[in-house]
């Protein structure tokens, strides 16, 4: 019996199988979801505004570079403008006049508008096939001036006063005053677009996050009792949200880079017809240059860290009020 009570071992007794974890239960699970439609739907929303922030920086940039090569072309032209008179000679007013301004040293080429191109000029306005004969039209004066100086023309005014009484000097300041306006206008409003826009982005991040802070309310609050740091709970989501808008920035950045630049090259094949001219003397080549892309990565870059720092006030807003 004792040998036989020496040979019996205790056998262990087995543990119940309960299977893997759940997915919240487990080690190193991020506290925020790593993904969800929730916010595969914020990385559009994010894209479709950062698309269109940086289409309206991209604009603001093309608006401002036309209108300064529209200014820096138009400042350095005068026009002389020599009215007909019953009493005078037009011929000879209109050659005086190009005399005294080749003579001036600001400038540098002078040219003449014959009597049928200055009727050419009146043709959008009065049609075409119309005898000009018994109208008084004008001849024109170009004259273009040297870069790199400030031009003094009241000395070039003088002369023509004393020469020519029938003759008037243009410098265009009223005109480039026009396009400054102008031109200023249309940048301050694709500004206020690419403000609005993050607005409407900050305004989307903050429900997003009230969203995933209700979807992990219980979490929060067991972590928040049990002394978890608030600034660790917002780091979490801060670099969640960080994530989601760098991957939207990106895509909407990439987006409008790519149709800028297809912009630019259908505005380059067309330029030779004549709707191609239009738009080169309104936009230029419609090149923003690399300002303008810098502009737009720059947008980019706003929108993932006003992501960020949206996700983190909100966050640590909904814990203090646990408090």
């Amino acid at each position: 019996m004792m040998r036989r009570a020496e040979q019996t071992t205790v056998q262990p007794v087995a543990e119940p199988d309960l299977g893997p974890l759940p997915e919240t239960l487990r080690r190193n699970q991020p506290l925020v979801p790593a993904d969800s439609v929730a916010g595969r739907a914020l990385v559009t929303v994010i894209a479709i505004l950062t698309f269109l922030a940086a289409l309206a920086a991209g604009a603001a940039e093309l608006v401002a570079g036309a209108s300064a090569e529209w200014r820096s072309s138009i400042s350095r032209e005068v026009t002389i403008q020599v009215k007909p008179n019953t009493q005078r000679d037009i011929e000879a007013d209109v050659a005086t006049a190009t005399a005294v301004a080749g003579a001036d040293p600001q400038v540098d080429s002078v040219s003449v508008y014959s009597k049928e191109e200055a009727e050419r000029l009146l043709a959008p306005w009065l049609g075409t096939g119309l005898d000009l004969v018994e109208l008084p039209v004008p001849r024109l004066v170009v004259v273009r001036l040297k870069g790199g100086i400030t031009p003094d023309l009241a000395g070039m005014k003088q002369q023509l006063a004393e020469q020519v009484p029938t003759a008037s000097l243009d410098d265009h300041r009223l005109w480039i005053a026009r396009l400054s306006t102008m031109a200023g206008t249309l940048v301050v409003i694709a500004l206020a677009i690419v403000g609005l826009v993050l607005t409407a982005a900050a305004l989307a991040i903050a429900f997003a996050t009230r969203g995933a802070v209700a979807s992990s309310r219980e979490i929060l609050e067991v972590l928040h009792f049990v002394g978890a740091d608030d600034r660790f709970i917002a780091r979490e989501f801060q670099l969640r949200f960080l994530g989601l808008g760098l991957r939207g920035g990106a895509i909407g950045c990439l987006a409008a880079i790519l149709l800028i630049a297809a912009l630019g090259f259908l505005a380059g094949y067309w330029r030779a017809s004549p709707g191609g001219d239009q738009i080169e003397a309104l936009f230029g080549a419609f090149d923003i240059g690399w300002r303008g892309y810098g502009a737009v990565v720059v947008v980019a870059a706003i929108v993932a860290a006003v992501t960020a720092l949206v996700s983190r006030v909100t966050v640590r807003r909904h814990l203090s009020g646990l408090g």
